[in-house]
């Protein structure tokens, strides 16, 4: 095996992207206060890279990893606010929820951890990809079966560096939120997003100080309007989910797909419009590291119906172009 594909062993600004978490395979010792569920995946699991896609920068306050082995995240689902702890114990999955939302949390379990993905539908075409996916097993694509959650802060994602949009994320889901229900160690500072009604209420100058300009913010503003209607897609096709979303002026092709693809576990949605990723897949498949959207979609081409799953195995590589320009500018403009 070539080294060039060898796997870097601290991630990369790249394998960030590419949704990958660490949590150590520790041995949790919590008090069973809540709802438990037992379950065993028939696949091999890797829960960092599964659930990574959720976490939004390293304090988000709805997804924290523990040193005990422990992913915990919070949810507004259909029945109410939850907390939900999962940990990989040999080679079953013990789950704890808490909140009006537990018992949807822990149905939902075996689609979070990746029931409902095909990874037997994607055959490699090139070397990179067959031996990042020999080297990831455990990768499964997520669903989580709501929309807003993956929505709102894909909005805040929008035409910001990625530090400036977590850091939005985190003070608006701290200050409008609520705290997680159950016994969440305090330290996490985990807290429920904010339910649509809320969303609608912030103030102005609340938007401004969390550095959020009035275009994303009247974006969110008009999809939580519609709350119950975005939150429909979760049940459609990848393509009329899409549809669905993009109603919303403001929501275009690159939202939508970073939001179905973790609420609908889509893995043929493509993110197009994005500043570095065409370039990346570019270089990493034809050492063409100035690729636009046209050419990242026709060397995707042969992997069609699973060109998500490509992407972020091509992310997960480690096979990244060495910069040659500054990244986006950051511009606070709570300053002004």
């Amino acid at each position: 095996m070539s080294s060039r594909f060898a796997p870097r062993t601290t991630p990369t600004r790249t394998t960030v992207r590419g949704g990958e978490t660490v949590v150590p395979r520790g041995t949790p010792h919590h008090p069973t206060t809540g709802r438990t569920r037992t379950w065993t995946p028939p696949y091999p699991l890797n829960m960092g890279l599964t659930l990574g896609p959720l976490r939004r920068g390293p304090a988000d306050p709805t997804f924290r990893a523990t040193p005990d082995g422990s992913a915990w995240r919070t949810s507004r689902t259909p029945e109410g606010p939850g907390t939900l702890r999962v940990a990989l114990r040999a080679e079953s999955v013990e789950a704890e929820a808490w909140g009006p939302g537990a018992s949807w949390l822990l149905d939902q379990l075996p689609h979070l951890l990746g029931e409902s993905d095909t990874p037997e539908d994607f055959t490699p075409r090139h070397r990179l990809l067959a031996a990042t996916a020999h080297r990831r097993p455990g990768l499964r694509l997520l669903r989580t079966g709501l929309v807003l959650e993956s929505l709102i802060p894909s909005i805040l994602e929008q035409k910001v560096t990625t530090d400036e949009a977590y850091r939005a994320w985190r003070l608006l889901v701290r200050k409008f939120g609520e705290p997680a229900p159950g016994p969440v160690p305090a330290q996490l500072r985990m807290h429920v997003m904010p339910d649509p009604r809320t969303w609608t209420l912030i103030p102005s100058w609340e938007w401004h100080k969390a550095g959020v300009d009035d275009k994303r913010a009247s974006t969110i503003l008009r999809a939580a309007r519609v709350a119950a209607r975005m939150e429909e897609a979760a049940t459609m096709e990848p393509l009329q989910a899409q549809a669905r979303l993009e109603l919303i002026p403001g929501i275009g092709p690159w939202t939508s797909a970073e939001t179905i693809q973790r609420s609908n576990g889509a893995p043929d949605a493509v993110t197009v419009g994005d500043l570095h990723l065409p370039g990346i897949i570019g270089y990493a498949l034809a050492d063409n590291r100035t690729a636009d959207d046209e050419e990242m979609l026709r060397l995707l081409a042969p992997y069609e119906g699973q060109r998500h799953r490509a992407a972020r195995l091509i992310l997960l590589s480690g096979r990244t172009p060495a910069r040659r320009k500054p990244g986006m500018p950051k511009f606070d403009i709570a300053k002004i």
